[in-house]
């Protein structure tokens, strides 16, 4: 893990290298992926059904694509009582935190004018991916499907690729039933997307599709925008830790490591004003990383995008974060609340010592799909908006068009549109 100083050569690089590590499209990954979009929407499940005998292992028909509803009763039951009980207390938060987003519709009458408002309406059917085969992610299962519960989504649709047995992890089937899921298909990758977006023999197609995936499923997302909504293009996970000593420097590595184990894409990066912070830090994150069961992939990830970055005060350490815009930011001072005021760019902000990232992957509540890559710009956590949209309501009283006559007509004409002007003049001339 790089040791560097803000503002040298060195320290620039390393900034390109991360804002730059996932925005640049593979041709031939593209490429790939459009082939299997086109093949599966020209052939449906006969497409469907080839590229997961091809990708994972399994053929499928039919009669097989859809987890049936024995099968999800049988996950609940083989599931370790304390892994339901951590998943029902996870599922509990997240609909605590994400029932206060909910929008209602909303109108006001103006005298003279009449009625103008806003309805707000739930999308009607959903397509959540949920990456697997080896690994188990329940925690993507609740953090997207509850958000959309509480928008009022009536239909919620699984994909999730599996191995070679054709079998899914138990306790992701456990959260789809937790969060009133019984849609689920074992397929996964571009294909999956694909079939979500215009649908095949035995899937129907969505609205929207959200969920994180790997490169080939964050370019189908991508590529059937337009077709269906999507929640975001998800990059590599990162983290960025504002340090000023305080906190334990085994604390503080422990966290970077948390994120780091994810894929050797993933960044970890440290900023403090501390020398002697930045030195222990280092040391820590190789003592513990000896440990890690992933170390080989965690170690990749920090040669390549970990780095403890010195600064010269507190203020400054904000300020590179706002910069770089991570997916998280902590906090690890003194008094966050006083730095608090100065971010501008993250996905979600971590205070205090005792508020590690990972209490945010799984139950405190608030989302964990949060924008990555610098994003977080321009965009925001994933929400209970995100499954709403938005219709404006407008409806006026005749004095109104008679009175606005005048500055309509003009505005159209000005914009060489003369059927908008007489779509007014035709209801205001008198006979």
């Amino acid at each position: 893990m790089r040791l560097l100083r803000a503002g040298t050569a060195e320290a620039a690089r390393f900034l390109l290298a991360l804002r730059d590590r996932a925005r640049a499209p593979d041709p031939e990954i593209e490429a790939t992926v459009r082939a299997i979009l086109e093949d599966v929407r020209q052939r449906g499940d006969a497409a469907l059904f080839d590229y997961t005998a091809k990708f994972d292992g399994v053929r499928l028909d039919a009669s097989t694509v859809r987890v049936a509803e024995a099968e999800i009763q049988a996950a609940l039951g083989s599931l370790d009582p304390a892994v339901s009980e951590a998943l029902s207390l996870a599922a509990l938060r997240i609909e605590a935190f994400h029932r206060r987003q909910r929008r209602e519709s909303w109108f006001y009458h103006e005298d003279g004018v009449g009625l103008l408002g806003q309805l707000v309406r739930p999308l009607s059917r959903v397509g959540l991916y949920v990456p697997g085969g080896s690994a188990a992610y329940p925690s993507t299962v609740l953090m997207n499907a509850i958000p959309a519960r509480m928008a009022g989504v009536e239909e919620l649709v699984v994909c999730t690729p599996v191995g070679r047995d054709g079998a899914i992890p138990p306790a992701v089937l456990a959260a789809a039933s937790l969060a009133g899921i019984h849609e689920i298909y074992r397929v996964g990758g571009a294909q999956a997307v694909a079939a979500l977006a215009f649908g095949t023999e035995s899937i129907r197609p969505v609205d929207k599709i959200v969920g994180p995936g790997n490169i080939y499923v964050a370019t189908a997302k991508r590529l059937v925008f337009g077709v269906v909504g999507i929640d975001l293009v998800a990059g590599p996970s990162e983290v960025l830790v504002v340090a000023d000593g305080t906190v334990p420097a085994s604390w503080v590595a422990a966290d970077l490591l948390a994120q780091a184990e994810h894929d050797p894409l993933a960044s970890a990066v440290c900023v403090t004003p501390s020398g002697e912070l930045a030195e222990a830090v280092r040391s820590e994150v190789t003592r513990q990383l000896a440990t890690l069961p992933r170390a080989s992939l965690a170690g990749q990830a920090l040669d390549a995008f970990g780095a403890v970055i010195i600064v010269e005060d507190l203020a400054a350490a904000v300020a590179l974060a706002n910069m770089i815009a991570p997916e998280h930011l902590e906090l690890l001072v003194a008094d966050p609340w006083n730095l608090l005021p100065r971010v501008k760019n993250a996905g979600a902000v971590f205070l205090g010592a005792y508020t590690p990232e990972v209490a945010g992957d799984y139950l405190a509540g608030p989302n964990h799909v949060l924008p990555t890559g610098g994003t977080a710009r321009f965009s925001s956590p994933l929400s209970v908006e995100d499954f709403q949209k938005r219709c404006s309501l407008l409806s006026l009283d005749p004095e109104a068009l008679r009175r606005w006559r005048e500055p309509i007509t003009r505005l159209a004409r000005l914009e060489g549109l003369e059927a908008h002007a007489r779509s007014l003049t035709i209801r205001t001339d008198l006979p």
